[in-house]
């Protein structure tokens, strides 16, 4: 859950990261929240358009507190908490 600081939205970082079907990747938070992320979206786009490739796509780790890959695609995380939806019980 984001923590509002003078304005300011500060996130978890992520601290794990698993690559699931379908675009999808689990993402565990350091708070210990777990999320999932729809990468599907970005697909068409510059960088992420490699990410398509199974092999790419499954490369997701973390790199300084967010999700990178092999292929120099990143995604903040920011975008990866505002975007991803917690994982049901």
């Amino acid at each position: 859950m984001p923590v509002v600081w003078e304005g300011y939205s500060l996130y978890a970082p992520a601290k794990g990261v698993k690559a699931l079907a379908d675009f999808r990747l689990l993402i565990v938070f350091a708070d210990g929240e777990r999320r999932v992320f729809d990468v599907s979206p970005y697909l068409d786009h510059g960088v992420f358009q490699a990410l398509r490739e199974p092999a790419v796509f499954n490369s997701a780790r973390i790199s300084f507190d967010t999700v990178a890959w092999a292929s120099g695609a990143d995604l903040c995380p920011e975008v990866l908490y505002r975007e991803s939806h917690p994982v049901e019980a």
